[in-house]
């Protein structure tokens, strides 16, 4: 008797239809003999429901109570899902984060998961009950509820699927895989029926909005196989797997564009050596993660450091550079938030030369001005301004895609 995880965005827990809905889908399973485990999203729109409600009493609320706000939302959500099984006469239970427990560091909004208790939830399968867990929630050392940061359930769903050794772990979303762009920009975008761990988390932390990117890595260090399927439909998805010979034969599996990052630049730097140390180690300390660095060449003793940042963070990203720059004498501190990140991803860079240069033609084509650039052996990413994001996208897309099997199955 497989063992499966299924995991339910908040779209397809939307409203009490799609509940309903859901509620079908894991009877039909369990008819098939399956043994079930639920991870559950808040209902879509209730995490920034409640968000917006923090927000309007304060402008940077205590990250300990948002944590007791937001994760309230997939403890309605868990709750309605399990009466919606026993209406279906099937044995269910839910738990929330705490309950469980799964165990975090005690990072407020972005905690990581360090340990999972398995026995009570062993206990109840082994009484032939479906167990509904809440996603994106867990416990810190001190007993405070932490949360994962947003997508966090589907960490959750991969950490479950490895701690209880899960035949597979099946992400149910509103879409019915991953694609090679984002279909409501691109048209010919197509589904990927394969893609290897390596791959999706380079899509995943450059705006592909699938998966988090932290589940991805989950999957790959304990070997979770993953398939991304709709929540709405029978068909098959995209399974995310270990990479395989086949997979380089294709350079470039798909283009991501993020469109939620800011870069902050530190203007007129005294060129001395520990600056740069001094500023990022500053944004470590306070949890900030730093996505692009680019420093220029110096002039007359001075140089410009400028990095990007996801905008949840921005605004302290950039207190934390003034307070940095007034310390180190710098001339100031500049932001802008009309950027964008396109990317473009494939194993096959490993062996394939010149993708570089051919991306950087076609965004030199339609008129596109980079601002920075950084690569890993299977990504190029450039910073543009936001106004260009859907055109590059559509034109990295049309030059690397289109017309070519991008459908390498093992």
């Amino acid at each position: 008797m497989s063992l499966v995880v299924k995991k339910f965005g908040g779209t397809s827990v939307g409203s009490i239809e799609r509940i309903k809905n859901v509620a079908k889908r894991v009877k039909e399973a369990v008819d098939k003999g399956e043994k079930v485990v639920v991870v559950s999203s808040a209902m879509s729109g209730e995490t920034d429901r409640l968000l917006s409600l923090a927000y309007e009493i304060s402008n940077r609320p205590d990250p300990r109570e948002v944590d007791q706000v937001v994760s309230t939302g997939e403890q309605v959500a868990i709750g309605l899902l399990s009466i919606a099984l026993q209406e279906l006469g099937v044995s269910a239970i839910s738990f929330t984060g705490w309950q469980v427990p799964i165990e975090t560091d005690s990072v407020h909004t972005k905690a990581r998961i360090t340990h999972i208790k398995k026995e009570r939830i062993l206990e109840e399968i082994e009484k032939g009950k479906v167990v509904i867990v809440a996603g994106f929630q867990g416990i810190s050392p001190k007993g405070d509820i932490t949360t994962l940061g947003r997508g966090g359930s589907d960490t959750t769903a991969v950490a479950l699927a490895a701690a209880l050794n899960a035949d597979v772990c099946e992400i149910y979303t509103d879409v019915p895989g991953v694609f090679t762009a984002d279909p409501r920009i691109v048209d010919d975008a197509r589904k990927i029926p394969v893609i290897s761990y390596e791959e999706m988390m380079e899509m995943a932390s450059l705006g592909s909005k699938v998966m988090q990117i932290r589940s991805v890595e989950f999957a790959a260090k304990y070997g979770v196989k993953i398939h991304v399927r709709s929540s709405f439909s029978d068909e098959d998805g995209t399974w995310i797997v270990e990479e395989n010979e086949d997979m380089e034969k294709v350079a470039v599996r798909g283009i991501s564009h993020e469109l939620k990052e800011s870069r902050i630049t530190v203007v007129k730097v005294p060129d001395k050596p520990g600056i740069a140390a001094k500023l990022f180690k500053a944004l470590g300390d306070n949890n900030i993660v730093v996505d692009m660095i680019v420093q220029n060449v110096s002039h007359e003793g001075f140089t410009d450091i400028s990095f990007t940042v996801n905008k949840t963070d921005a605004d302290f990203a950039e207190d934390i550079a003034r307070e940095v720059a007034e310390e180190v004498g710098a001339g100031g501190v500049e932001r802008n938030d009309k950027i964008a990140k396109i990317s473009v991803v494939g194993l096959g860079m490993k062996t394939h030369a010149g993708t570089a240069g051919k991306m950087f033609e076609v965004l030199h084509k339609i008129g596109v001005n980079i601002y920075a650039i950084s690569t890993s052996e299977i990504k190029i990413s450039c910073l543009i301004d936001e106004k260009y994001a859907e055109l590059a996208v559509r034109a990295l897309h049309e030059a690397f895609i289109e017309d070519k099997d991008v459908m390498v199955i093992d």
